[in-house]
């Protein structure tokens, strides 16, 4: 048994896990809620906005993703690290993960025409290309403040401590909504912004956010604890690990987000109205699967730090929990799916009458009930999936992950563009492969390989890894 303040629990159980879980799913929540308050604001506007910042922030995260990925891989490694009783290397590994980002930075920004070309490529229309590459150059520039501000999110995820990561996230998502409010429409005397608006907004909103964070990691007991003061200098054997597994999440991540934005522009370059109607359903997608990256963080965490504690049984016992607490939060959103359909839609209603929106509201009605088949199990997809990459299987778990996301490019490019189905028919073979390959993704679990797998030899082997475990 294990005691955490109030009350005691078993490590691995339900209780532990909501202790990391519930601040890690508030969090991705607040940074859902942070994108969809946005696209709300600027869909009053017009909905060519709501799809241009669609399409501009996704192409972003698709071209900072690998770094994000790879050193996203921070939370199981220091997870790792937190386990097998070696504080001292946990910051050594935020470090690492920082010069990773400064250096990719230059690289991001060069890569920039790229992506213009690429949304002509795509066939985005005119009229929403304007406001894309706009939205896509500011908050590329920008891009830098993401990176940091995952870095330090995935030292404080990995040693338990979520609740920081969790005030980081509301800090965000209050100061980003606050500024777009006021850039957006131009409030208070300010000029009416719009799309550019809502840009700053995000920067400022994701700026307080690393305040949070780097406050509470350069806070004194926390550098006493973790010998933070000696961690900044270059460690080959801690950025080798860190590039040895965390090559497999950056690429997944990368490869994943270019895939969804193709498949996003495919929909967007079919007609205005699918275009709106696949922006005001991937936006409620996002309500239901980014909290669950939340819990999918925190099975990450557990399992690498039983992992470099060579307790795989109690590994195992996280991942069920991680299960449970999953598909309690999917049932509701599956409630709001089945239920509620046309007030979801509603939500972004532009001001005035608007042709395009109303002729999508059938598509999207269609388009929500269609993804209220798949609700239950995306719980089930990324809390097995959180667990490969804790124990360092990050090898399959890229391997199944991209390779469903390119079937679902296939399918959709294969129905739109060359059988000339409607879009309904494409998202309906989409949400059939995200069920075929999420049982795949148990399968690999089930096989146990990952019990095997040695990240972190640790240099003395604790009774038990719960007693080094601090919230």
């Amino acid at each position: 048994m294990k005691k955490s303040d109030n009350f005691t629990y078993k490590p691995g159980g339900v209780r532990e896990m909501l202790t990391i879980a519930l601040p890690m799913l508030v969090s991705m929540t607040c940074d859902t809620i942070m994108i969809v308050t946005d696209r709300i604001f600027l869909s009053r506007l017009h909905p060519e906005m709501m799809n241009a910042s669609m399409g501009g922030g996704l192409t972003v995260f698709m071209m900072i993703s690998f770094f994000i990925g790879l050193t996203g891989y921070s939370t199981a490694l220091v997870a790792q690290y937190f386990g097998a009783d070696q504080k001292q290397k946990c910051p050594s590994v935020i470090t690492q993960s920082v010069i990773v980002a400064l250096c990719a930075y230059i690289p991001i920004l060069v890569c920039r025409p790229l992506a213009h070309k690429m949304f002509l490529f795509m066939g985005v229309p005119l009229s929403q290309l304007v406001y894309q590459n706009l939205y896509f150059d500011i908050l590329l520039y920008g891009s830098i403040i993401t990176l940091i501000r995952g870095i330090f999110s995935c030292f404080f995820s990995g040693i338990g401590r979520t609740r920081i990561v969790m005030a980081a996230s509301f800090t965000a998502m209050v100061v980003n909504a606050v500024a777009g409010y006021i850039l957006i429409f131009g409030k208070f005397g300010l000029p009416a912004l719009g799309i550019r608006g809502a840009a700053y907004g995000v920067l400022l909103g994701g700026s307080s956010g690393l305040i949070v964070l780097a406050c509470a990691y350069f806070k004194q007991n926390n550098m006493l604890e973790f010998n933070i003061v000696n961690s900044f200098k270059f460690s080959r054997e801690v950025i080798s690990k860190l590039l040895r597994f965390g090559t497999s999440p950056g690429l997944e991540l990368f490869l994943n987000l270019l895939a969804f934005n193709s498949m996003v522009m495919v929909f967007q370059s079919h007609s205005p109205i699918t275009a709106t109607a696949a922006t005001i359903v991937l936006n409620w997608d996002m309500v239901s699967f980014v909290p669950l990256l939340g819990i999918e963080i925190a099975v990450t965490s557990m399992v690498g730090r039983y992992m470099g504690a060579q307790d795989p049984d109690t590994a195992h016992k996280s991942v069920i929990s991680g299960l449970k607490v999953g598909l309690i939060f999917s049932t509701f959103i599956l409630i709001l799916f089945v239920g509620f359909p046309w007030y979801l839609v509603e939500v972004f209603h532009p001001s005035g009458t608007q042709e395009t929106f109303l002729k999508s509201v059938p598509m999207a009605l269609f388009m929500i009930r269609a993804a209220s088949l798949y609700i239950l199990v995306e719980a089930l997809f990324v809390v097995f999936i959180g667990a490969l990459r804790g124990a360092g299987d990050t090898f399959w778990a890229m391997f199944i992950s991209v390779t469903l996301h390119w079937s679902m490019v296939f399918v959709v490019v294969f129905a739109l563009r060359i059988m000339r189905w409607t879009p309904e028919v494409g998202w309906s073979f989409m949400v059939a492969i995200f069920l075929l390959f999420s049982f795949f993704v148990y399968l690999r679990y089930k096989s146990g390989y990952w019990r095997n797998i040695k990240v972190v030899e640790p240099e003395i082997l604790p009774l038990h890894a719960s007693h080094n475990i601090t919230y």
